[in-house]
């Protein structure tokens, strides 16, 4: 296993660049960053490329919503956008979401659609757009990630909105380049059944987020065993990524310390 360190989390007190530097430090070299449209993500590349570092992973905060035909136009355009920005500065995986989410009076929105779609139609529309992307998508060495947002979290209505859709989503698309993230804080506030979904949904996914429930603080801070987890995953076979996707309680290192303790690394 792997860490991969999320520069939107850790070291709040440096610029985002120097971030990289402080994860060098604690021996991760693979970062997350959010929203790469807003962030300086050509300085995060190259302070990468300096200290022969990698960004794992990015999103879009304007991908528009698959879910909406309305947006159909903006949503091949954007993933093109984003698939030249991945090639350009090496980054490996980009994260795709049902619906477009909005920051609203500092919370998360979903953006309302343009029409009132049943979510059948909705999710027949994600799947069409999805394998138009995946066409973009293989013209390149980039990989797609899958997460389910909950809507306990994200309010306003995500069609895909915990990890059994977004599995379902995974396996009707049918691409090794289209895989599911597991999201443990995500998958804990809408649905549970984390050690049922990571048998269930085992082969689909390539890494593992281990933000606890529900202050999205460090494994041990909440209410998930990270203990059975880690014995589960161990269990398994998985040999893939854990994405520390959460807000250090007390320092970084000792929240570091913590994830090695329950996923046994050195």
């Amino acid at each position: 296993m792997e860490f991969t360190g999320y520069l939107d989390f850790w070291f709040k007190d440096v610029p985002i660049v120097a971030r990289v530097e402080k994860f060098m430090a604690l021996g991760i070299r693979r970062f997350d960053v959010w929203c790469w449209r807003s962030a300086p993500i050509a300085e995060i590349a190259a302070e990468c490329n300096r200290l022969d570092a990698v960004i794992n992973s990015t999103f879009d905060e304007d991908m528009g919503s698959l879910a909406d035909p309305a947006d159909n136009e903006k949503t091949l355009r954007t993933w093109a956008e984003s698939l030249e920005m991945a090639e350009r500065y090496g980054v490996e995986h980009l994260f795709i979401f049902s619906n477009q989410v909005d920051i609203v009076d500092g919370k998360e929105w979903a953006r309302r659609l343009s029409g009132n779609y049943t979510e059948a139609e909705q999710y027949a529309n994600v799947l069409c757009q999805t394998e138009k992307i995946m066409k973009l998508v293989e013209q390149t060495d980039v990989e797609i990630w899958v997460e389910g947002l909950n809507e306990f979290h994200i309010k306003g209505g995500i069609l895909v909105h915990n990890h059994e859709l977004a599995a379902d989503w995974v396996r009707r698309i049918d691409h090794p380049q289209f895989r599911l993230a597991f999201d443990c804080y995500h998958q804990q506030r809408g649905s549970g059944n984390l050690i049922w979904g990571l048998e269930e949904y085992w082969g689909l996914y390539p890494t593992v987020h281990v933000g606890d429930a529900p202050t999205r603080q460090e494994p041990g801070t909440g209410e998930i065993n990270f203990t059975n987890i880690a014995r589960k995953l161990d269990e398994l076979g998985f040999d893939g990524f854990i994405g520390l996707e959460f807000s250090p309680s007390e320092t970084e290192e000792l929240a570091l310390e913590r994830v090695k303790q329950i996923f046994g690394q050195d």
